[in-house]
């Protein structure tokens, strides 16, 4: 099997790895008085903690209270969903009412909240305290929820930290003094620490509060906005109102993970659209529609999803769901946005997630969703970024080596006669091209018997490929060390030139990242990778190394699934201060070649980007770089992948084996990353260690790509810019022997 296939083959392979969640997982759901399911409906074996709401605070008194038409329903609450679930924990929320919570969603001041007023004084905050503490155990519930999550004014936060700093001290007094389990107390939090006043007290908060959930959803409504828009997008790569912008921030700002939960909607909201035909998220709508206020429950949205027999789509950018009825838009949280979010939760290290509200499931399908996430394996994607940027780093490293050789090897052309004469002709004049004994290891040269000892007479069984020097086959020396021989090809027109630079380079580098393979003689001697001992480390040279050809079957891995690279035979190396070069013998493979090279010979660090950019493309596609795709069949590998990832479909690019629902955002940055690297301009490529910060840093924003390089679909503004003709590349990946620059 070809380096190549098993290194995809292995990649994929890899990827079913488990493991185990062991987090005490938090999952609690709202239930409020309003809504049309009885209490007993509850499903409470699919929660850890349930939330009642809402009580109210007087505005004159400050107590609280609860209405009287919804009294029975408190009093019966903890006690009909223990019958299901006896080990659900229940809490009273305690809401600051539906006019300022209303007036605060839609951006405009409110001067009548009760809470802000109460906090004022402490005569005003002792009677609020005491009185939500002897509610809550009035109506046998065993924690207190504060669902205030749109403060108005700078004066708010302050005092909201005095208020969270004396509710835990009367919350600890009560329990020692009565013998009762202490209350739970949490809150609910707006989705960014900050507001334009000021921001929340992060510090009273987690000191005080045992967990606050984070409202992430009502970014966008239709009573507010003339656009379509996910209402509750994880991301968005237009703006920062998302929320994995939101988590983000409140980590930085130091909030613990392990003192939040992930908010869930169970609801959605339909927009009218202005033009059918302009559907996608972002299109001009007239406001909202079905209902009052656009919103939704997602009992109501599948119910009339059924009535129409439309069908849900899910857009893996922003995370969302949605549908289009005739001029009607709905995004909602479907199951497969609901994994996906609960996911991300997980790999956030949050303490879990709440939905809002418990009421609004149909068949309590969200909520299993869910509760299946419990125990799955962790993520596809985890084990896909460790190669990925074990492969970007090994390349990085590439571009820094250890040393520069002191003077420039003679070019010379390959060596002939027997072995022991080609040895000794070998170790000569590599000894006058280059000191190689004064910082760099001492190479070992191997007679044929040798070698032909270790590979078993270069049996066809021990063979593992074959490239365009030609084949490699695999051996073992007697003390045990396997290693990789490389036989030229009679009919290569590469020899001494290309051994010399392998040698030099990979003789340079370090071998626990490199593990370069090197050769010597044509037909005949090869030596050894992983035998490099003494390494220099100069803080006065820098190089950069050019690989010029970095593809699949030039990635290796090893029983540990670690990446490594090979062939150096046609790198170039760069000193610090060197930028690009051109060249008039162009090599490398077709497809993997950046088209500045192919037209003008013109190579730099920014062509290993644009080949790792198709090594992506291939790794998370599964297809080959030599084929068409496209309902017309009509689309090379770059283009294919740029329309759909601009058509918000890249999880149609991807391969079936990386089927990861619940980390497809990350496939889909994954994706971008990629696009970014194939630019057609080489200055709008990243950098190696800004694609290895990408791809560590999944909350990094990225930049849009621009169209692919050898694309026929130019846009309007883009046409006659580079007029290339496509089929010259999209050969298969046969090397390149010699071409003239043009």
């Amino acid at each position: 099997m070809a380096w190549a296939n098993i290194f995809l083959f292995s990649l994929f392979l890899s990827l079913h790895l488990h493991h185990s969640d062991t987090q005490n997982w938090i999952k609690a759901g709202y239930w409020y008085a309003g809504s049309e399911s009885p209490i007993p409906d509850i499903n409470s074996a699919l929660f850890t903690h349930l939330i009642c709401g809402f009580a109210n605070v007087n505005s004159s008194t400050y107590q609280l209270s609860i209405p009287l038409a919804d009294e029975q329903y408190f009093s019966i609450f903890t006690a009909t969903v223990k019958r299901k679930n006896p080990s659900v924990v229940t809490l009273l929320s305690i809401w600051d009412g539906l006019a300022a919570t209303a007036q605060s969603i839609l951006g405009n001041k409110v001067n009548t909240s009760v809470l802000s007023s109460m906090l004022n004084q402490s005569s005003h905050r002792k009677t609020f305290i005491e009185s939500s503490i002897k509610t809550a155990r009035q109506y046998g519930f065993q924690g207190i929820d504060l669902c205030w999550v749109w403060p108005n004014m700078a004066s708010d936060m302050t005092n909201m930290g005095v208020l969270l700093d004396e509710w835990r001290a009367e919350v600890n007094s009560e329990s020692r003094n009565s013998s009762q389990a202490q209350l739970i107390l949490t809150m609910a939090l707006h989705y960014l620490p900050t507001f334009e006043f000021g921001f929340y007290p992060i510090d009273s908060i987690q000191r005080n509060m045992d967990w606050a959930q984070v409202v992430a959803y009502d970014y966008h409504l239709p009573t507010k906005e003339n656009s379509t828009h996910a209402h509750a997008a994880l991301y968005d790569p237009s703006s920062h109102i998302n929320t994995d912008y939101g988590i983000t921030e409140w980590l930085a700002k130091g909030f613990p993970p392990k003192k939040l939960l992930l908010g869930l909607p169970y609801h959605g909201y339909a927009w009218t659209l202005l033009n059918p035909k302009e559907n996608a998220i972002g299109a001009p709508s007239s406001g909202l529609a079905v209902t009052q206020d656009g919103s939704m429950s997602y009992k109501y949205i599948k119910g009339y999803i059924r009535s129409y027999g439309a069908t849900t789509m899910f857009n893996a950018t922003y995370v969302v769901n949605y549908c289009i009825i005739g001029s009607t838009w709905i995004t909602f949280d479907d199951v497969e946005t609901i994994r996906t979010k609960i996911a991300y939760a997980k790999g956030k290290k949050l303490l879990g997630y709440y939905v809002f509200a418990v009421a609004n499931d149909d068949n309590w399908v969200l909520s299993q969703a869910a509760q299946e996430d419990r125990n799955i394996q962790q993520p596809k994607w985890r084990l896909l970024v460790i190669i990925l940027t074990t492969t970007a780093t090994v390349i990085l490293v590439l571009g820094f080596v250890i040393y520069y050789a002191r003077r420039r090897i003679r070019n010379s052309k390959g060596i002939v006669g027997t072995s022991k004469e080609a040895e000794s002709k070998l170790v000569n004049r590599m000894a006058a091209a280059g000191d190689f004994n004064s910082n760099a290891p001492n190479l070992q040269v191997f007679s044929l018997a040798e070698i032909e000892a270790a590979t078993d007479k270069l049996s066809i069984e021990n063979k593992l490929g074959e490239g365009g020097y030609g084949p490699v086959y695999k051996g073992v020396l007697p003390n045990g060390q396997e290693i990789a021989v490389k036989k030229l090809k009679q009919a290569s027109k590469q020899g001494f030139e290309e051994f010399r630079n392998e040698v030099m380079l990979t003789a340079k580098l370090q071998h626990t990242l490199s593990d370069g393979t090197f050769w010597t003689g044509k037909n005949a001697l090869t030596s050894l990778k992983g035998l490099l001992k003494g390494f220099y480390i100069s803080k006065n040279t820098q190089m950069t190394i050019i690989h010029r050809d970095l593809k699949p079957s030039n990635i290796l891995l090893d029983g540990e699934m670690k990446p490594k690279i090979s062939d150096f035979g046609m790198a170039r190396i760069f000193t610090k201060d060197e930028h690009e070069a051109n060249t008039g013998r162009i090599v490398g493979t077709y497809g993997y070649v950046p088209p500045e090279y192919i037209r003008k010979g013109v190579y730099s660090s920014k062509s290993d980007i644009y080949s790792f950019g198709i090594l992506l493309l291939q790794i998370i596609g599964g297809k080959r770089n030599a084929c068409y795709y496209g309902p017309d069949e009509n689309l090379n590998l770059l283009e294919y992948a740029y329309e759909l990832w601009k058509e918000g479909k890249g999880m149609d690019f991807m391969d079936p084996s990386l089927d990861d629902t619940l980390y497809s955002f990350k496939l889909i940055r994954c994706l971008q990353i990629a696009l970014l690297c194939i630019q057609e301009d080489a200055n709008d490529r990243p950098s190696m260690l800004e694609i290895s910060s990408m791809l560590k840093n999944e909350s990094a924003a990225l930049f849009v790509p621009k169209q692919p390089a050898f694309s026929t679909r130019r846009d309007e503004d883009e046409e006659n810019i580079f007029p290339l003709r496509l089929e010259i590349y999209s050969l298969n990946e046969a090397t390149i022997s010699e071409m003239e620059a043009r």
